[in-house]
């Protein structure tokens, strides 16, 4: 297995390398995001570790440029910043694993080898279309009947969502578990506000709704 290690720490940088090369795998070191970002585009890796706060480029930035020029390697975040929000954001960037500082290296060891066993990440359209409504993933943009909606980052990732299952009723829980990471039910009114948020930029101004409200089961979009 080879892997891409961005971390700006050396030790810690060190540490991980030598413990994967110690187990046979080959650990590439990038000490920025700029260089990580290259080594990304120019060679081939199983599986990507990427600190997020780096010098040059961020983590953040890092991962989201890596997605947006079309490598599908699997990515672990490898962060101190472990609050529910970091870790949501790290996971929105495009990372498929987020892993908290301090850490055991037998369990980096693990996150590591299972995205590596994962399958091909299959190409997938880039373009989502219901009706008279368009997203671009790559350029992150919505536009309806041919007119530009600048929504919020979780707006697009529910709009994302509810494209993909255009036509199908989706629930709340299932909204809470694909847009918030939520596998519980956290008691918050949270997919109803950003629905009603969707309804007023995408629905409102136009003369036919796409979000309609399925009575004691979601919501569906369709045309």
């Amino acid at each position: 297995m080879r892997v891409l290690v961005v971390e700006d720490d050396r030790e810690t940088a060190d540490y991980i390398c030598s413990s994967l090369r110690a187990l046979g795998h080959v650990a590439d070191h990038a000490a920025d995001g700029r260089q990580g970002f290259l080594l990304a585009l120019d060679s081939e890796f199983d599986v990507m570790v990427v600190d997020r706060m780096l010098p040059g480029l961020d983590g953040l930035s890092l991962v989201k440029s890596i997605r947006g020029a079309g490598v599908a390697t699997p990515i672990l975040f490898l962060s101190a910043l472990g609050a529910l929000n970091d870790r949501v954001d790290g996971l929105e960037a495009g990372a498929d694993d987020y892993l908290v500082k301090p850490f055991a290296f037998s369990e980096l060891s693990a996150r590591v080898s299972a995205l590596a066993r994962r399958p091909p990440m299959q190409a997938e359209e880039t373009r989502l279309r219901v009706s008279d409504l368009e997203l671009d993933l790559i350029r992150r943009s919505v536009c309806r009947a041919g007119r530009d909606i600048p929504l919020q980052p979780r707006e697009f990732r529910l709009l994302i969502y509810l494209m993909r299952n255009a036509d199908r009723v989706v629930t709340r829980t299932m909204m809470l578990e694909a847009v918030w990471e939520f596998n519980f039910d956290p008691n918050t009114n949270v997919v109803e506000t950003h629905i009603s948020r969707l309804r007023n930029k995408i629905d409102k101004p136009f003369d036919r709704p796409l979000i309609h409200t399925v009575r004691g089961a979601g919501y569906s979009l369709h045309g």
